[in-house]
């Protein structure tokens, strides 16, 4: 290939690979690598797979039951109570709650609006 060809594609091929860097957590392997750490950290314990331990009678594990349970709305963060509660001021209301050993980080609660937004896949 010429320099002068190289010079017109090598901007597209760094093009593309900025734009798939930039699917973060909507993609599988995004969810898993950065979403589900975190919820299985934060969340998991109380709102899992045990039943024995589950809470509120929620489970966060399973995509279908956290839409069925209103915890995520996919595309809108502000209808889904998983959002008002980990952002919540009022320490009654917030998860996880502040007497847990469990804390997200702001980039945490960012990357699951993110998530959200794009629809919780």
């Amino acid at each position: 290939m010429t320099s002068a060809k190289w010079i017109v594609i090598a901007p597209l091929f760094a093009a593309g690979a900025f734009a798939a860097a930039q699917d973060g957590p909507a993609d599988a392997a995004g969810f898993n690598r950065e979403i589900r750490p975190i919820l299985s950290n934060a969340c998991f314990q109380c709102h899992g797979p045990d039943k024995s331990t589950r809470e509120a009678g929620l489970r966060l594990d399973l995509r279908e039951a956290a839409i069925a349970g209103g915890a995520i709305v996919p595309g809108n963060p502000d209808a889904s109570a998983l959002m008002a509660r980990i952002t919540a001021a009022d320490p009654d209301t917030l998860m996880p709650p502040p007497h847990a050993e469990k804390k997200l980080s702001s980039g945490d609660i960012a990357l699951l609006r993110r998530w959200i937004e794009s629809g919780a896949e």
